[in-house]
């Protein structure tokens, strides 16, 4: 494949993002690819919300070969934008179908569907050999992320996940900060998750199918229901059998800055709690929880404490009353205690700095020592033409993140003050057996993970 200059790379991506209608900083990145029969085979999974822009950046940058959403209206949404475009995708309701017929055209498998069908969907793209791009959260429960994982690696396919902040400079320079020792050891961290999606009671009465959703396949490998309002096109991050609540949603954006920056994923062990709580059934997620999990040491760092807070409203007067002092420039983000000072992050790791700002003016900056990409799609397609290794894949990150992420929603199902011992390596609550129920799903045949 040639190689291609980053201005050459970005007036294209600028004159695809000026025909779209839409700013350059709201389309993902993408390497140009050469000419028209050296640009990458892509299929789109999920053409609606956060999927929304994909067709027209991968019909002008690579190859559009397929696209798949359950829903005619997104489908036509996306033919309308691309229809300036040389690209004539191949259309699907069923990614099984897709991935069955299109899979030897096909190098990149981008997805952008519910929760529930993350896992299945990069599954069967991986065991193809496809390099696979998911968005947040990596998939539906802890079993899934560890499979999702070992098929990766298995299959020695580049994969990101689409927290983006991840990528960002806020989320490089907060760890090279705590690793340079700016405010000491961390004890404690104090994470303002900033979403909460649950509610109380069952379902609603059951109404006709839309005439232009697939139901069967929106349902995919959830136990069957009929159709009821509140779940497509987007209010389904609330209920248990589909999305992830607040936690799996803006969760792995807000707490990754701590994941990583505090080496969480080196422990072998650690206990969860849940403080705070609202609502919740078999049906629905609880809103606004307040979470705690505890950290034994982690090579040179000390035991460590991580507070989540779905809900700003739940954050205790201690910490207000610390956040005011700091002169926090949000009113949500991270903040990190060490026995040297203090350091803040704010959403998705944006504005990174210690606090007082005083402070952060006087310490002399540490040296960049983390790799910087262009984000998490931008990085699927420079490791496929260099041939390098990603920040946030499958394996080694992105899923260490959203498996421990998921372990906040075991601490929830269990009740507010039991705290739970948990395995990493075997995936199990050890003193609390009754929530590892929740630790994987059973999925309708022909769904399988």
């Amino acid at each position: 494949m040639h190689t291609y200059s980053r201005r050459n790379f970005l007036k294209r991506a600028s004159l695809a993002a000026s025909a779209a209608g839409v700013s350059l900083a709201r389309v993902p990145l993408l390497h140009a690819a050469g000419p028209a029969h050296e640009k990458l085979g892509v299929a789109v999974i999920g053409c609606g919300g956060m999927g929304k822009r994909l067709p027209l950046s991968m019909a002008r940058l690579q190859r559009l070969v397929a696209m798949v959403d359950i829903d005619d209206k997104a489908i036509s949404t996306a033919l309308e934008s691309i229809k300036d475009t040389d690209a004539k995708p191949k259309i699907y309701h069923d990614y099984r179908r897709m991935l069955d017929e299109c899979h030897k055209d096909l190098n990149v498998v981008l997805i952008a569907a519910p929760d529930h069908h993350h896992a299945p969907a990069a599954v069967r793209a991986m065991e193809r050999g496809l390099h696979t791009f998911c968005q947040k959260p990596l998939a539906h429960n802890i079993r899934e992320c560890r499979i999702v994982g070992e098929v990766a690696k298995k299959n020695k396919v580049f994969t990101a996940m689409g927290n983006q902040g991840h990528y960002g400079e806020g989320h490089h320079r907060l760890c090279e900060y705590i690793w340079a020792g700016a405010i000491g050891h961390v004890t404690e961290a104090h994470c303002i998750v900033d979403d909460s999606f649950g509610g109380y009671g069952g379902r609603p009465p059951s109404k006709p199918i839309p005439a232009h959703v697939h139901w069967n396949q929106w349902i995919g490998p959830a136990p069957y229901r009929d159709y009821h309002d509140d779940l497509h096109p987007e209010k389904w991050r609330k209920w248990r059998q589909f999305g992830t609540g607040g936690l799996g949603d803006m969760g792995c954006h807000n707490l990754d800055g701590a994941f990583d920056a505090l080496r969480l994923g080196q422990a072998d062990r650690f206990t969860v709690e849940c403080l705070h709580l609202k609502g919740g059934s078999s049906e629905m997620y609880p809103l606004n929880l307040v979470l705690r999990w505890e950290f034994p040491a982690r090579g040179d760092m000390p035991p460590v404490k991580i507070y989540a807070y779905e809900k700003t409203e739940d954050i205790p007067k201690s910490l207000r009353e610390l956040r005011k002092e700091l002169q926090v420039p949000s009113r949500v983000g991270s903040i990190f205690i060490g026995d040297k000072g203090y350091m803040y992050s704010g959403s998705f790791c944006h504005d990174t700095r210690i606090l007082p700002i005083k402070k952060h003016r006087q310490y002399s900056p540490p040296l960049k020592t983390l790799p910087r990409t262009g984000g998490a799609i931008d990085e699927i397609f420079d490791a496929i033409e260099k041939g390098h290794s990603l920040t946030n894949d499958f394996t080694t990150t992105s899923g260490r993140l959203t498996e421990w992420i998921f372990t906040g929603h075991l601490a929830a199902f269990a009740g507010i003050g039991k705290k739970l011992e948990w395995n990493v390596e075997k995936m199990e609550c050890t003193n609390y057996r009754q929530v590892n129920q929740y630790v994987h799903r059973t999925y309708r045949k022909g769904w399988e993970v």
